[in-house]
Formats: C-alpha cells, sequence, structure tokens
C-alpha cells in the first residue's frame, strides 16, 4: 500500500470518527459548557501531564538499563521529541523517533531500543485490556455501549496477548521463530517474510539484554504509576465541566480512550479521542450530558494532552538545538530502505 493510499485511508478513519463523535452534538450546550468551565483545574491537570512523562521515561530507562544506564537529561530528551514525533508524524514514523534519538546519544543500538520500545507497547497493552475487563464486571450490564467496550477488551487482549505469547515462544526457540514466519509470512510475501523474520531474530537478540530483577520491579512499577497517573487526570479535569467522573468512572473511560487511539487515524488523533471518550462516558452518564458537557471535556482533554506532549517536544528539542525537519527525514528515509522490494 502506497503512502498515498495510506494518508487517503487514514484521513477517511478520522472524517468517519469526527462525524460520529459529533453528529448529536447539542452545539449550543456544548459552547456553553466551554465558556462556563472552571480552567483553573486545568493548572494541576498539566502537573499531573508532567509527572505522566516523567513516570514513562523513567520507565523507559529501566528498560534500556540492561544494555546501558543512558543519564536523565538524555534519555529525556530522546523521550519528549520521540512522543511528540508520535502524535504529529504520519504513517507511524514517530514509533522509530525514540529509538533514532536514542541511538543518537548512547551506545545502544536501534534495533535493541526498539525492541524496548515494542515491549511497553505490550504491556501497556496487556495491561489495559486486563484492567478494563476487571472494571467491566462492576458497570451495570444494561448499559447498550457495555458490549462495544468488551469486544474492544477482547480484541486488544487478543492481539497483545498473541504478541507476548510469540515473543517467549521466540525468545525460547528462536530458530525456529524466524522458520514459522519464512514458512507461513513467505508463502504470500516473501520479501515481506524476510524482513519480518530479520526483525524477529533481532528482537529475541535484544530481548537477552533485559534489564537485572530490580530494574524490571522499576519498570512495573513505573507503568502502574503512569496509568495510575493518566486516570486520576482525567478524573480530576473533569471537574472543570461538572461531570464529577469517580476514580473507578475516569479508569474505565481511559481504557475505552486508550483502545479507541489505537485505531489508525491521522496524525494528532482526532476523531478517535473524541469518539473514544464519548463512548466511556456514555457508560456513565446520560446522552443530553456527553453530548454537551462530555464532548467539551473530550475536547479540553485532547487539547491539554497535545499541547503538553508538543510542547515539551518543541522545548527539548530546541534546547539540543535539533532540527524537526531533519529529525523527520532521517525516520522517513530509513523507513523507505527498510520496505520490502516487490
Amino acid at each position: 500500500m502506497n503512502r498515498a493510499v495510506k494518508l487517503i485511508a487514514s484521513l477517511l478513519v478520522t472524517l468517519v470518527f469526527t462525524w460520529w463523535a459529533f453528529r448529536d452534538t447539542d452545539w449550543q450546550s456544548q459552547v456553553s459548557s466551554l465558556k462556563s468551565a472552571n480552567y483553573l483545574w486545568v493548572v494541576p491537570y498539566f502537573v499531573i501531564l508532567t509527572l505522566i512523562h516523567i513516570a514513562r521515561t523513567l520507565r523507559w530507562g529501566c528498560l534500556l538499563s540492561g544494555m546501558e544506564r543512558v543519564p536523565f537529561r538524555k534519555l529525556n530528551e530522546a523521550s519528549g521529541i520521540g512522543f511528540m514525533m508520535l502524535l504529529v508524524l504520519p504513517f507511524r514514523l514517530g514509533e522509530f523517533a525514540r529509538p533514532l534519538l536514542i541511538a543518537q546519544r548512547s551506545s545502544i543500538r536501534r534495533s535493541a531500543a526498539m525492541t524496548s520500545v515494542v515491549l511497553e507497547r505490550i504491556t501497556d497493552g496487556m495491561s489495559i485490556a486486563v484492567l478494563m475487563r476487571l472494571l467491566l464486571f462492576f458497570v451495570p450490564a444494561e448499559v447498550p455501549e457495555v458490549r462495544y467496550v468488551k469486544l474492544g477488551a477482547n480484541l486488544m487482549f487478543a492481539v497483545f496477548g498473541g504478541g507476548l505469547i510469540f515473543l517467549l515462544f521466540a525468545l525460547w526457540h528462536q530458530a525456529r521463530a524466524v522458520h514459522l514466519v519464512r514458512s507461513t509470512v513467505g508463502r504470500v510475501a516473501p520479501g515481506i517474510a524476510e524482513k519480518m523474520a530479520d526483525v524477529v531474530d533481532t528482537f529475541v537478540g535484544a530481548m537477552r539484554q533485559l534489564p537485572d530483577r530490580r530494574q524490571m520491579v522499576g519498570f512495573f512499577v513505573y507503568t502502574a504509576v503512569y496509568w495510575g497517573l493518566n486516570g486520576a487526570g482525567m478524573a480530576l479535569l473533569s471537574r472543570a465541566f461538572n461531570l464529577n467522573l469517580s476514580l473507578f468512572q475516569a479508569y474505565v473511560v481511559m481504557s475505552v480512550l486508550v483502545v479507541g487511539v489505537m485505531i489508525p487515524a491521522a496524525p494528532g488523533m482526532v476523531g478517535t479521542f473524541q469518539a473514544a471518550v464519548k463512548v466511556g462516558l456514555s457508560l456513565f452518564v446520560p446522552a443530553s450530558v456527553v453530548n454537551g458537557s462530555g464532548l467539551a471535556y473530550a475536547n479540553v482533554l485532547w487539547l491539554c494532552q497535545t499541547v503538553q506532549q508538543i510542547g515539551f517536544g518543541v522545548v527539548l528539542m530546541s534546547l539540543g538545538h535539533l532540527s524537526f525537519k531533519d529529525i523527520a527525514g532521517k525516520l522517513d528515509k530509513e523507513q523507505q530502505a527498510s520496505l520490502p522490494s516487490a
């Protein structure tokens, strides 16, 4: 699939979800909610977003420590800029930003750094899938949206659980895992199969450099802190719009949001973000409120997270005298070079 098709597809996904999220909007109520909101709650929310960034950065440092203990300044620079790139670049190019940036600031190879990013993704996916399934036991079954949320949780668990099982299998039987990729995917797309086999081979090699038990405990502690702060922050900001979500409700909405933003869409997560928050709020709040102050809350929540992520990236990029165009160009060239030939 060429880039033009991917771009059109991602824009269509964004348009569809944006239409769905706002199709029943009570615009007068939403504008009124935005005008009357108590924006003082944004200040502590930005403090929580800063703590979330720190927890996420230190968590990544724990995973990388098996290869090298990277100083926080360098780790923070790679993390902040990398997460900004993930948000604003198309075609998932931002996924490769952190490995590129940390490889430039340490002796860690990009392939090994990419392994740490994949492990983060799998851990987060499994954590949210399990958390959502547990929380949904306490959500009233008569709410219509519950069945869609449960379906999302099951799909998420299947995808990330399957990925984890395959990686564990590859870790124990590296040669067999590589052969399995070549013998299955290779029947359909030999070029892609070779690339995938090389990735699996490299990935397993990097997995053998996992940090010691103490650092792994730190990784899971920071993971709990990271998601704990996310839910608490969403509950806090809801007070600005008199939604007053409990921690339980906020964690359910957060879990639904995580599933929603995994849907491939245009950069910035516009549309999928608001649609997911709408679905999550619908489990607890009447539709009339969701389509007014609920969507106002979703928009401000999205704006705060976007401003924080881009703001940190821009500041760190400026302090490091780096060029956005240069980093994006390197990512683009390297992704093009990694594509299998037809």
